[in-house]
C-alpha cells in the first residue's frame, strides 16, 4: 500500500509503493480527472494532478527513486513456510514539494466530487448522490488512500496546532479550483525551495493558507497572465511564470 512520509529537509513528501501501488495510482488518478476538455474549468488543476501522474509513469518506467523496505520476513518465517525469500521488498519512490501536494489534495476533493456524479448519472440512478453506487468505487479508494497518507505524513511532520489549520483547510469544500491560476504555485514552490529547513516546516501551513485563500499576490498575478494570453491568442494554462526552479532539489 502507498505510505507518505516528510523529506529529511522538509522539501515535500516522498511518496513510496510497489509497482502494483503505483501502477494502480496512476490510473486511477488518469480516471479520476478526466480527460482533455472534459472539464474545462479545472484545466489548470488537472494539469497540475498530471504531473504527478508523470512522476509515477517515470518511477514505473525505473526512471525514479527506489528503496528497501522491511516486509515482516524473518529466518524463522522462511523455515516455518520453508520459502527462499528476501526480508525486504522494492518500493518505487517519487517526490512532490509540499505546495504542491497540499493543492493537489485540495484539487482532487473537487474532481472525486465531479467523477462521482458521473460515475452515479452513467448508472442511470434518479439520486443525484446515490453513495450506493460509488463506495466501492477502486479509483476513489485509491484517491482517498492518498488523501489519508498525507494527513498521516502531516500530523507527524508539523505542530499539533498546525496540523487542525490545515486538515481544516484541506477539507473546506468552500475553497474553488474552478480557473484557478496554477502558475501561482509555481512561485510559491520556489519560494519555498529558497527557505531554510527549519523555516519550511513553519511555512507548510503558510502555504495551505495561502493555496486556499490566495491574497493580492495571487490576483495581480492572475491579472497579468490573463492580460498576456489575451495577447497572444492563447489559453492561460499555455503560458509559465519567469522561474527557475533549482536543477537539483535537496528534498
Amino acid at each position: 500500500m502507498i505510505f507518505i512520509c516528510n523529506t529529511p529537509n522538509n522539501a515535500g513528501v516522498a511518496i513510496y509503493g510497489d509497482y502494483n501501488d503505483f501502477e494502480g495510482f496512476y490510473e486511477a488518478l488518469h480516471d479520476i480527472v478526466g480527460d482533455e476538455g472534459e472539464y474545462l474549468h479545472y484545466e489548470g488543476a488537472r494539469l497540475r494532478i498530471l504531473g504527478v501522474c508523470y512522476d509515477l509513469r517515470h518511477a514505473l518506467m525505473g526512471d525514479r527513486d527506489y528503496e528497501f523496505v522491511e516486509n515482516g520476513m524473518d529466518e524463522d518465517k522462511r523455515k516455518r513456510m520453508s520459502v527462499l525469500a528476501p526480508d525486504c521488498n522494492l518500493y518505487l519512490v517519487v517526490h512532490v514539494l509540499w505546495p504542491e501536494i497540499l493543492f493537489v489534495t485540495m484539487a482532487l476533493n473537487v474532481f472525486l466530487e465531479v467523477y462521482a456524479l458521473k460515475q452515479v448519472k452513467a448508472s442511470g440512478s434518479e439520486e443525484l448522490f446515490d453513495d450506493k453506487k460509488v463506495i466501492w468505487d477502486k479509483n476513489i479508494a485509491q484517491v482517498r488512500i492518498l488523501q489519508a497518507q498525507l494527513a498521516e505524513a502531516l500530523q507527524d511532520t508539523v505542530s499539533k496546532n498546525a496540523y487542525a489549520r490545515i486538515h481544516n483547510l484541506l477539507n473546506d469544500y468552500h475553497i474553488t479550483i474552478i480557473k484557478y491560476l496554477t502558475q501561482y504555485l509555481d512561485i510559491l514552490n520556489v519560494r519555498f525551495l529558497k527557505m531554510d529547513k527549519e523555516k519550511r516546516l513553519k511555512n507548510i501551513s503558510i502555504s495551505a493558507k495561502r493555496i486556499a485563500n490566495p491574497n493580492e499576490d495571487y490576483f495581480f498575478l492572475k491579472h497579468q497572465v490573463r492580460k498576456e494570453a489575451d495577447r497572444l491568442n492563447c489559453c492561460v494554462e499555455d503560458l509559465k511564470v519567469n522561474l527557475d526552479y533549482p536543477e537539483y532539489i535537496v528534498w
